[in-house]
């Protein structure tokens, strides 16, 4: 399966688009990673879920498709990218992403999250898999978001926002 960056290439302007989701991705995804070496038990479950529940919105707002981008389009073209989100079967893109939504999303990696609730209570070896395991899961999921996105994008033939300038996007 190639990857969002692979996906992209041969269009700079949606690679670029992808760069910055995945600068985002990789800095929440490093979270993850130190919340997963703390042993208390659900705490790294509880960052996953916020941080995702942020992160997605940021991802969609990257790509145009959050939900207050989608309503201002025009009809014809909001119609193109719901057929497209429907057809990519993608339950985050232009929603409000809600903690119950990002639990069902997570649904998919449950046993990776299970064994990472394991291991990190074996001394530090145990840490060091559950942060290995809280990294790699959220660069999981975000980078499957990132590739529904893309197909979203390139189905639809939507027009890419300009980047994101707040301050909140370059956390």
């Amino acid at each position: 399966m190639p990857t969002s960056l692979q996906m992209a290439a041969g269009d700079p302007e949606l690679a670029a688009v992808v760069r910055r989701a995945r600068k985002l991705l990789h800095r929440r995804a490093m979270v993850a990673a130190a919340a997963s070496v703390v042993p208390v038990p659900g705490l790294d479950w509880a960052v996953d879920a916020a941080l995702l529940s942020r992160l997605i919105p940021q991802i969609n707002t990257e790509f145009g498709l959050s939900a207050e981008q989608i309503d201002q389009m025009d009809p014809k073209k909001r119609e193109q990218v719901q057929k497209a989100v429907g057809l990519v079967g993608s339950v985050l893109i232009g929603k409000l992403i809600t903690r119950e939504l990002v639990i069902r999303a997570t649904q998919t990696v449950g046993l990776r999250l299970s064994t990472k609730q394991a291991a990190k209570y074996v001394p530090l070896a145990g840490q060091a898999i559950a942060a290995t395991i809280g990294y790699a899961t959220l660069r999981y999921l975000g980078e499957q978001h990132l590739r529904d996105c893309i197909r979203v994008v390139q189905q639809a033939q939507l027009r890419l926002p300009p980047p994101v300038a707040s301050s909140a996007a370059k956390r």
